[in-house]
């Protein structure tokens, strides 16, 4: 489970998770799945120009400056099935709704994803 700063946080913070993450995910043996559930706190957006191997097309809302450093670190799970809006949305706060809870695999493991499911309100 990854919890990323929020985006107002310093860069030097947010810099390290990224430094932790990828030397988390390049320790692991090539032939083990790596999966990461995570509140990254950043919104990759609804579409997928300039990122269709790994936004698939299906997110939400619009894409923050945080979030073009997920795309470009993985594939977004969430973004890979067409869902409703309330299987989409995983933060509310009135009236500002956005998803920044994420399943996230590498690119070669992305076809063994059936389907991603967040569910909202849960811990």
């Amino acid at each position: 489970m990854v919890y990323a700063p929020h985006s107002g946080k310093p860069e030097e913070e947010k810099e390290n998770l990224w430094n932790e993450l990828f030397h988390l995910v390049s320790c692991t043996p090539w032939n083990k799945i790596v999966v990461l559930a995570s509140d990254m706190n950043r919104h990759v957006g609804s579409n997928n120009v300039g990122y269709d191997g790994a936004h698939g097309g299906f997110g939400y809302g619009d894409r923050n400056a945080d979030g073009f450093r997920i795309l470009e670190f993985a594939v977004i799970c969430n973004t890979l099935f067409m869902k409703q809006e309330s299987q989409l949305v995983t933060c509310a706060a009135l009236p500002v709704k956005s998803t920044v809870d994420y399943i996230i695999v590498h690119q070669e493991d992305k076809a063994k994803v059936r389907n991603v499911k967040v569910i909202t309100s849960e811990e």
